[in-house]
């Protein structure tokens, strides 16, 4: 296997991607995400599952559990036993997505955190049963800023579309920082849980930020998804600190594109638009290739990280953490 793209979210089943990955030794983990504009959580289980049936060796997914009722007397055990279906179905880690933090409100209107007690149970049952976590908790800190001063297009295209997670126009919202130290909390207090930080943890603005956490939380690991030009951006800056990063944290990166699969594309589109990107980003970290991203305005070279770092940031952290 050349690569796992341990980041995205099959929401169809149409098999040219899987064809598509065959072709290059590639494989998914395809993320089940409790989110309005996917279909139920039962949905998108059903999909993947017909995929990993036809295409055993490709497929992994990561369940995850309604965030609807919550503070209800029945929400904990509904939620438990959820993760817990998820899981004897073939689901190899779980997710909790930024409606904890970002969305879900108490009756007198704050906001619910991830490190909310009542959430608890659910990470000690993951830690017992030495489940992953994959958690996309706050947003790129560009989230909190006007549009026109975000550093990269991608997160300026996405909060144009999305003004409702844009939280410079819902100061109301915890910031960034209370986003940060909630998912910190839980960390410290859940030690044992292993928590893959999605999209950076969320730090993707500095990843001296990263390495203080990675240094902190023995168990606790990120993943790539959709924040690699952000990297691009810091390196065209200083390109030695950050290959300097990825070598040092080699063990705790995993590679995912966060390509949604959910039918705006025919099936050769997606196909190709998974080739390409597994193209360029892995252009990126093997070459020294003077480079540019649509992202952003500016030239830079490509970090050229060891053949045995490139091996564990696209294939062995994944399929490590992830039952292949």
């Amino acid at each position: 296997m050349n690569l796992i793209d341990a980041h995205c979210h099959l929401n169809t089943n149409s098999e040219a991607k899987l064809e598509k990955a065959l072709e290059k030794g590639a494989a998914f983990v395809s993320i089940n995400t409790d989110i309005p504009f996917f279909e139920s959580l039962e949905k998108q289980e059903a999909v993947v599952l017909e995929l990993k049936q036809k295409y055993p060796n490709q497929v992994r997914y990561i369940g995850s559990f309604e965030s609807a009722g919550f503070g209800s007397d029945q929400w904990i055990n509904k939620a438990l036993n959820q993760i817990k279906k998820t899981i004897s179905n073939g689901a190899t880690a779980i997710k909790i997505w930024k409606n904890f933090g970002m969305a879900l409100q108490e009756s007198d209107g704050t906001y619910v955190l991830a490190d909310d007690q009542r959430l608890d149970p659910i990470y000690k049952y993951l830690a017992d049963q030495k489940v992953p976590m994959i958690g996309h908790i706050g947003e790129p800190k560009n989230c909190w800023l006007p549009l026109d001063q975000m550093t990269v297009d991608s997160d300026r295209e996405y909060f144009t579309h999305h003004p409702e997670y844009h939280m410079y126009l819902n100061p109301k919202v915890p910031n960034h920082d209370a986003q940060i130290a909630a998912r910190d909390r839980v960390l410290a207090k859940h030690h044992d849980l292993v928590f893959v930080g999605a999209h950076l943890g969320s730090m993707e603005w500095n990843l001296d930020e990263v390495a203080k956490r990675l240094d902190l939380y023995p168990n606790f690991h990120v993943d790539l998804a959709e924040r690699i030009c952000h990297v691009q951006l810091q390196s065209m800056v200083d390109r030695e600190k950050v290959r300097e990063f990825f070598i040092k944290y080699q063990d705790r990166i995993i590679y995912g594109s966060d390509v949604i699969d959910n039918g705006s594309l025919t099936e050769i589109q997606c196909a190709q638009k998974f080739e390409s990107l597994w193209e360029y980003h892995q252009e990126y970290f093997t070459t020294n290739n003077k480079m540019t991203a649509p992202e952003f305005k500016g030239e830079f070279t490509g970090l050229e990280l060891p053949e045995e770092v490139n091996r564990k940031l696209f294939v062995e952290n994944a399929r490590k953490m992830y039952k292949f």
